[in-house]
């Protein structure tokens, strides 16, 4: 990645919040220097990955009673908006390992807090394969599940250590159980039976690794399977045994204000490109891109938008990471309202990228050396469900009209 002069980013540096300083500071050149060639191979470096492992980033998420750094949200969310603005692919599978390894830690609970603990020590990566498409059986044989299926989506999992699960029990004959049994469970990457499926080829994010894992009478300690609470499960966190209280916050709200921070980091690095590109760069008629009105007033907007949004993240970051602190348990209001405000943060970025390319116009995408890997990069994030406009604001509008909410 081509370095640009630190006084063209003065300006803007002087308008927007100053960037923290972070755990994954000293590996950023390193992430910016992969980041074109990860999105043409569509693997993130190895070297990056061992390195990632060997730090402390991955340890973010996990509560000091299993090794971890037990960062705040808002610390968390400004990591990864500094990788987002290097590789967005890298910051994509962090988040992922990051929002997972915090659902593993809810889901499995105390039962299970030397395993976790384990994890947490050994630097390991951890992924959970459950999109749309997935469908994993489980029949237990004695101590044992016996799983077969596939799970989708698999972000970050050609790089992790383990896999998150959730099956369905069946009998030998392949029948559901009635009433239905839904369990949860982790396993090593390495176990006898799993694959994984490379299926992914996404226009964006390419070197995620958000591949389909399959399942062939892959064995799990039945001691090691937890009910799944699946639609119900914000709720269920606000009163089942959890390892630290920050647990009780639900992983889909928390990966969605995650989400909104990477949004934050990318459009703040395209703006920064586009202002230094824009500065010698002649219109037609030899006219100075700077002295264009419409070009003024589309990056001053898009700065205002990406200060709006940063803004926007920082306040959802900082009441959750107040109800923490004093232990409050989240209700369903505060629930949605965090996905909310992070739907609206990425709706404003997603108007300073359009802003952006109307700015550079053919010639800036002919000349720039990473706006059309950044566009690409954006268009994943409203596009995940967690944090899809269209379900969210679904969900809140049932809530205000008073109307009962619906699965996920």
């Amino acid at each position: 990645m081509t370095a640009v002069p630190k006084d063209s980013f003065e300006p803007l540096l002087a308008f927007l919040e100053a960037e923290p300083i972070r755990v994954v500071d000293g590996l950023l050149d390193q992430i910016a220097a992969q980041a074109a060639t990860a999105d043409v191979t569509r693997t993130i470096d190895p070297d990056l990955i061992k390195a990632l492992k060997a730090g402390d980033v991955l340890r973010l998420a996990a509560s000091a009673n299993l090794g971890g750094l037990e960062a705040s949200v808002l610390d968390i969310g400004r990591e990864l908006e500094a990788v987002a603005a290097r590789c967005t692919s890298t910051a994509w599978t962090l988040w992922n390992h990051l929002s997972v390894f915090h659902l593993y830690a809810g889901t499995l609970g105390p039962a299970h807090q030397e395993l976790l603990a384990g994890i947490v020590e050994r630097g390991e990566w951890v992924c959970f394969p459950a999109g749309a498409g997935s469908g994993v059986t489980g029949v237990i044989e004695g101590d044992q599940i016996r799983l077969n299926g596939k799970g989708t989506f698999s972000s970050g999992g050609r790089y992790a250590d383990w896999t998150g699960v959730v099956c369905v029990i069946c009998d030998a004959e392949g029948s559901r159980l009635e009433p239905l049994d839904l369990r949860f469970s982790i396993v090593p990457m390495d176990a006898a039976g799993l694959c994984i499926d490379p299926t992914w080829d996404g226009s964006a994010v390419r070197a995620s690794a958000t591949d389909d894992i399959q399942y062939t009478d892959v064995l799990v300690p039945l001691e090691r399977s937890v009910p799944w609470f699946g639609a119900n499960r914000a709720e269920s966190l606000r009163s089942i045994p959890v390892i630290a209280h920050r647990y009780r916050e639900d992983w889909v709200g928390l990966s969605d204000v995650f989400l909104g921070w990477m949004g934050v980091g990318l459009v703040r690095a395209a703006l920064s490109d586009a202002l230094s590109e824009i500065r010698t760069r002649r219109a037609i008629m030899g006219k100075a891109m700077v002295t264009r009105p419409t070009v003024q007033v589309n990056l001053g907007t898009a700065a205002a938008l990406v200060a709006a949004a940063a803004a926007t993240m920082t306040a959802a970051c900082e009441a959750i990471d107040h109800r923490i602190a004093l232990e409050q348990t989240p209700s369903e209001a505060d629930y949605l309202r965090q996905m909310a405000l992070s739907t609206s943060a990425i709706d404003q970025l997603s108007q300073a990228m359009s802003l952006l390319l109307r700015s550079q116009g053919g010639n800036g995408l002919r000349e720039s050396g990473h706006f059309d890997r950044r566009w690409r990069d954006f268009q994943a994030m409203p596009l995940h469900i967690n944090a899809h406009q269209d379900r969210v604001h679904h969900q809140l509008g049932r809530f205000v009209l008073g109307e009962e909410l619906e699965p996920f």
